[in-house]
């Protein structure tokens, strides 16, 4: 069979052909009177062999060694394509997911298109100072699109870094909390509770009722800022998950803080005192507990909290009576 006809018949084009011949990967094994290449029928299987290794991602050279050596063995090779092609999938997602957000921002011209990727590139930076500058000039100066901020935000261990990027997400105007929710879901509790830090920057329902959601988090520390946050916002719901941080004493002050606060409404003082009041009748044992539930009571007002506080202050530890006495006098004082 001559080279034209192959060609038309495998889709290997006639110039591929010829540099299989020059590598020597498929030499035709005769010539026509005339002098042209002429193909046997064990030419063309060879022809679809090597197509079929290609189509795995083998250079020309391994293909030749593959079907050549006879003491080739494909596990090693196959293991190495397998490498190769994830390194490649995780390369081309990221580039995907860097046009999408450029095109998401809209851009003008191809100095805007310059400007972004610059801080799309500012954003991964080793650099905390270079992140932190890149968060807050995507409100002051350039915008960056919402899932980048988002990304950033979520995976961010700085300190200073995660405050600029909650507060560019704050005044992003849209369109973050759908992406903070799926953080919300990640498997990752450290993921987790950076979403609710930021989720509770935005002042909207829908990330209240999110905020909501995260008090049934799993974990603790993810349930603790929704309590924060949703108690600052005068959220009932909070209520429970803020008398317990106090028992336990994590962010007490803050927790009682809340509390405070959200005792102002005449109706949830009494509920909130009874909550506290519920915990001592429960039995403390830890007087370290009790002293911080006598102290959460200094701010509730009502006659539950009075006496709850009365009760306290003959409790057996000296320290917990002394406090709570000492409560009572400057309820007494107001």
């Amino acid at each position: 069979m001559l080279i034209g006809d192959v060609a038309r018949r495998s889709g290997v084009s006639a110039r591929m052909l010829r540099h299989y011949d020059a590598l020597g990967l498929v030499r035709p094994t005769g010539r026509t009177a005339a002098g042209y290449r002429e193909y046997s029928g064990e030419d063309i299987r060879r022809i679809f062999h090597i197509e079929s290794l290609r189509s795995l991602g083998l250079s020309l050279r391994e293909v030749g060694r593959a079907l050549d050596d006879p003491g080739f063995r494909p596990s090693e090779l196959v293991d190495d394509l397998i490498r190769r092609t994830r390194e490649r999938i995780v390369s081309e997602t990221e580039l995907l997911t860097r046009l999408r957000r450029i095109d998401a921002a809209e851009p003008a011209d191809w100095e805007d298109v310059l400007q972004i990727v610059a801080l799309l590139h500012a954003l991964g930076s080793q650099s905390a100072g270079k992140r932190q500058r890149a968060a807050l000039s995507s409100v002051e100066e350039d915008p960056v699109p919402v899932e980048a901020l988002v990304k950033a935000a979520l995976s961010e261990t700085d300190t200073n870094v995660a405050g600029a990027l909650r507060w560019a997400l704050a005044q992003s105007g849209g369109g973050a909390l759908a992406l903070l929710a799926e953080g919300l879901g990640s498997p990752a509790a450290e993921v987790r509770e950076r979403a609710v830090r930021s989720i509770a920057e935005i002042p909207d329902g829908e990330a209240t009722a999110l905020l909501r959601d995260a008090l049934a988090d799993p974990d603790a520390a993810v349930r603790r800022r929704a309590a924060l946050a949703l108690g600052a916002r005068g959220v009932p719901d909070a209520v429970p998950a803020l008398i317990d941080m106090i028992v336990e004493g994590a962010n007490d002050v803050d927790a009682a803080d809340a509390l405070s606060a959200l005792a102002n409404d005449p109706a949830l003082g009494d509920r909130i005192a009874t909550g506290l009041v519920d915990h001592l009748a429960r039995g403390v044992t830890a007087a370290s507990a009790r002293r911080r539930l006598a102290q959460a009571l200094a701010d509730i007002p009502g006659t539950t909290a009075s006496r709850a506080l009365a009760d306290l202050s003959q409790d057996e530890d000296r320290a917990v009576a002394l406090t709570a006495a000492y409560i009572l006098k400057l309820r007494d004082a107001r």
